[in-house]
């Protein structure tokens, strides 16, 4: 999905790509409002892609091997960290060279450019975004949260970009020192944490203002 409103000369369009949850897809409600906001008020561009294995993506057997380990972790209550650690270095192996190509593709088009790009993405959208912001060189900032640390130190040491971070205080699927120990890892010299009360799911709409306005002052 690629939206945008053009507010500057062609090929000055900034680009934010977006990075869904697990078990969501390119159209979630989510996405699709967050994407309206940074393009009708931003003026940015938008890519949402399906992350193997979710929408419109055909589900591989070892796709369905990881998934079905998550599952089992989750059913016998165990500490499902490392299994999702295991479904993000596993997705983000396919997910982050495919994003690079969209993003040299999008940039192909005359309404966008070789503009900065930014990156937001929250849970699943966040451990496949550590690794792809820590690889991809066009990307000038990140919003990214609602994740713990595991599997993420190294990229998260390699991320140097300005970084906005959500946290939900009481977070029922992430304990909170994970991440806190996620947000400590990044390399980045300019990272801010934003921490609301609440679950996994109930990000403030205020903190939509606050990305968009941390994406027009780091993206123009």
């Amino acid at each position: 999905m690629c939206c945008g409103r053009r507010k500057a000369p062609p090929g000055l369009v900034p680009l934010i790509l977006m990075g869904h949850g697990g078990g969501q897809h390119k159209k979630a409600p989510g996405i699709v409002e967050r994407a309206r906001r940074f393009v009708t008020e931003g003026g940015f561009a938008v890519v949402a892609v399906d992350v193997p294995g979710h929408g419109d993506r055909p589900k591989t057997e070892e796709f369905a091997r990881v998934a079905a380990g998550l599952r089992a972790g989750m059913a016998a209550g165990e500490d499902v960290a490392p299994h999702l650690a295991t479904m993000h270095t596993f997705l983000a192996g396919r997910a982050v060279p495919e994003w690079q190509a969209v993003v040299t593709a999008v940039q192909e088009l005359d309404v966008v450019g070789t503009g900065p790009v930014g990156y937001f993405g929250m849970s699943m959208g966040c451990g496949l975004g550590v690794p792809f912001v820590a690889a991809e060189p066009r990307v000038r900032a990140a919003v990214l949260g609602l994740l713990g640390v595991e599997g993420l130190t190294e990229d998260a040491a390699r991320v140097t970009v300005p970084v906005r971070f959500l946290l939900q205080w009481d977070d029922d699927r992430v304990p909170r020192d994970r991440g806190l120990a996620l947000f400590d890892a990044l390399g980045s010299a300019d990272k801010t944490l934003h921490a609301n009360p609440g679950g996994h799911g109930a990000i403030p709409e205020f903190e939509t203002d606050s990305s968009l306005r941390f994406f027009v002052r780091h993206l123009g």
